[in-house]
């Protein structure tokens, strides 16, 4: 079923974050949390420094009517900063690629800045900024 999800970003302590917020909210997480080093990496790509090991790579949490809450740390050793208006974004999940595809095109239209969806190890996946500056992204998780 397609779903909705808000996407924030952290310097750090996404984890503090999102601990505080199962509290708040009397939720679990959706899914296991993921941390830098759970995940394979890029060929190519210089390894991650220790400090950034256990940073997060992903969470998410319930909060009300169905919505989700997801996060990341951002990587200052891969070039990545906090700015107060690059540290949310809306996630789609849709049923399908096909309509990950039409979205992204859509969304996508009259900006330079985005990652046409495709293949990643924990599914089809994209993201853009638009024209008018709200980032969105595209997910569809592999079922595990």
């Amino acid at each position: 079923m397609a779903s909705v999800a808000i996407y924030l970003n952290f310097m750090g302590n996404a984890e503090e974050a999102f601990n505080h917020y199962k509290k708040v909210f009397g939720a679990e997480f959706s899914a296991p949390l993921i941390r830098f080093k759970d995940a394979p990496s890029n060929p190519g790509a210089p390894p991650l420094p220790a400090a950034d090991q256990n940073k997060v790579a992903h969470v998410a949490l319930p909060i009300l009517g169905g919505v989700q809450i997801m996060a990341t740390d951002m990587l200052e050793s891969m070039g990545q900063k906090l700015i107060e208006g690059n540290n949310f974004t809306i996630s789609l999940s849709p049923d399908t690629k096909e309509e990950a595809d039409r979205l992204y095109s859509g969304l996508s239209e009259g900006s330079t800045d985005g990652i046409a969806p495709h293949d990643e190890f924990w599914g089809y996946w994209g993201s853009c900024k638009d024209r008018f500056g709200i980032s969105w992204m595209f997910n569809i998780m592999k079922q595990w």
